[in-house]
């Protein structure tokens, strides 16, 4: 329908009105009725014509609709808003019950750290019982006066005293059974078919007739003698069964007094030690007692608080007299090392979980722990170990080895060596975890180059005995090195493990090794007859070991090499010789 209507009209008709409730009546009002309506004050509005299908049904229909949403709403609001209200108590309730939670785990934290002190505490008083007690027994170190300086002096307890004595006496028996045998031999009594000498019947009958019974002279049966002489060689055996006893004894206590002495320098470290009173790094690592102590660092065993597990810390102090410079180089060195190792994740390589600063003289990082030794006590302690051992060792080292190299970037370990071998259980048939990557090197693709390798920027850095020659070259430009310098050093241990010494400068000390150039000369390596050693096992120490690094194979190589997969070797055949992986060998190798 078309509405016209003036500005009065407009204003005063219920259908234009904002706001009004409910209007009743016919679309076609009269005149009276709309005289009845109070209109407003006019304005001079002008409106258009408006064309609308809406209806007052319609409208009151629109307006029941609203108004049944918008009670909806209300409901829906006051739904909400008390859903809201059982939500808040709700995490009021929680939040409560997590403060008491945490009150809880706070004291079951702090009883933990009470108990965990007290044992170690317990722990440290048994060591130090244990030591005084292995001081009278094993030895100590005494202070000695030479001038106007002192010097430690180390003297035997009474085992060793006692093993002297022991071994005194022994000797002073064999002297006498072969001072006894001598004289046995000059009574030995003539063959049936000879007779005795002139001047021995007349000095016997001399002696006889001035009365003197001299022993020498005293004749004895070939019976006698012989029994007499079986009664010397028993008793030579049995001295000689009671020496190697002793001697084994011997060395037993030898090696007890090495961790002696070692419990000894431990305990006297720990003492000094500021850290010795059972402190919480970084609110989380409760320090327990000391584990070792060498250059700049000291080695805490601590429990993680948070995570709930037994840590290793290293905790790093630098000298307060260094030079600003050398302090910031020192801790760049050891945040590099801590960038390496944090993003290594294997089986075989020590864990790094945490890194921070005590202050700025003192940084700590968090490792793995591991209950047992590193192979270079276990090496000390026993010398050697068998070939299976020592296999079983090299293919673990190897699967890290490979595990480095094939991740991007591959990485060089190049200190490896027994003292960054650890040993899980603490014995050569358990699993071992590699640590230590303060020297490695990053073969990104700026610096390492497949053909030819990376320049060695540290040059003199390392342990010689485990360097390859490539690493002792001295040029006018650096020399470069790549993962075979590992190879090299899988090599020297795995020689070490079976024959209880290095291979190359086993008795000279790292300047010998760096002044008589031992390993630049080290162009073959030799194997001694004891103890015996599989030809393949020997071919494998040569494979690494190749002088020239163009003759040695690399550590991918290394990985897929026949003595190390137990599956090929028994394919193979015990009389089948290992073929080599790697590169052609020299022509020294085939001499």
């Amino acid at each position: 329908m078309l509405v016209r209507s003036s500005p009065q009209h407009s204003l005063s008709n219920p259908l234009f009105q904002h706001g009004s409730p409910s209007s009743t009546g016919s679309a076609h009002t009269d005149s009276s009725s709309c005289s009845s309506v109070k209109t407003a004050p006019t304005h001079s509005y002008s409106h258009k014509a408006i064309q609308s299908e809406l209806t007052l049904l319609k409208l009151t229909a629109l307006e029941k609709d609203k108004n049944s949403d918008l009670e909806k709403k209300e409901g829906r609001i006051d739904d909400l808003l008390r859903a809201n209200c059982d939500l808040r108590r709700q995490v009021d309730e929680q939040q409560k019950m997590l403060e008491r939670h945490k009150e809880r785990l706070n004291k079951c934290v702090t009883m933990s750290k009470k108990l965990l002190i007290e044992k170690s505490k317990q722990e440290k008083m048994a060591c130090r019982d244990k030591s005084m007690q292995d001081r009278l027994r094993l030895g100590h170190f005494t202070t000695v006066r030479h001038g106007a300086s002192f010097t430690e002096q180390w003297t035997d307890g009474y085992a060793f005293q006692n093993l002297i004595k022991s071994q005194e006496r022994i000797n002073s028996q064999r002297e006498d059974i072969e001072r006894q045998r001598k004289l046995l031999g000059k009574r030995k009594p003539p063959s049936m078919a000879q007779t005795p000498p002139p001047s021995l019947e007349q000095n016997k009958r001399k002696s006889r007739s001035n009365g003197q019974e001299n022993e020498v002279f005293v004749s004895l049966s070939l019976a006698e003698y012989h029994e007499q002489e079986e009664i010397f060689k028993l008793r030579i055996g049995h001295l000689k069964k009671e020496e190697a006893e002793i001697q084994a004894e011997l060395e037993h206590l030898e090696r007890v007094r090495n961790l002696h002495i070692r419990e000894l320098k431990r305990i006297h470290n720990e003492d000094n030690s500021q850290f010795k009173d059972h402190p919480t790094l970084n609110d989380r690592y409760l320090l327990l007692h000391l584990l070792g102590r060498g250059g700049f660092s000291e080695v805490f065993k601590a429990f993680d608080l948070t995570e709930q597990r037994y840590v290793a810390i290293k905790i790093h102090q630098l000298n307060k007299n260094w030079r600003e410079e050398k302090k910031q180089n020192y801790h760049k060195h050891a945040c590099r090392e801590y960038r390496i190792h944090k993003e290594l994740d294997h089986p075989r390589i020590v864990k790094l979980y945490d890194y921070f600063s005590l202050d700025t003289d003192s940084f700590c990082t968090v490792l793995e722990y591991c209950e047992g030794n590193d192979l270079d006590f276990y090496l000390k302690q026993n010398k050697l170990m068998t070939e299976k051992e020592g296999r079983s060792i090299v293919m673990q080292i190897v699967n890290a080895l490979k595990y480095l190299n094939q991740i991007r970037p591959p990485i060089i370990h190049y200190d490896l060596k027994p003292g960054n071998i650890l040993l899980v259980n603490g014995t050569a048939c358990g699993e071992i975890k590699i640590t230590d990557f303060g020297l490695s090197k990053i073969m990104d693709d700026d610096s390492y180059n497949s053909a030819d390798g990376m320049e060695l920027t540290s040059q003199g850095a390392g342990t010689y005995w485990y360097l390859p020659p490539e690493c002792f070259v001295v040029g006018k430009e650096p020399p470069k090195i790549s993962n075979k310098v590992d190879v090299w050093s899988v090599g020297v241990i795995f020689y070490q493990c079976l024959y209880g010494r290095k291979p190359f400068g086993h008795n000279q000390s790292q300047q010998d090794i760096l002044q008589e150039n031992t390993i630049l000369k080290a162009t073959e390596v030799q194997f001694p007859p004891k103890p015996v050693v599989t030809t393949e096992a020997k071919a494998f120490i040569r494979r690494c070991l190749a002088y020239h690094k163009e003759d040695r194979v690399d550590v991918l190589q290394l990985a897929s090499d026949p003595f190390l997969m137990p599956h090929i070797r028994k394919a193979l055949g015990s009389n089948t010789p290992l073929a080599s992986t790697g590169p052609p060998p020299s022509s020294k190798w085939l001499k």
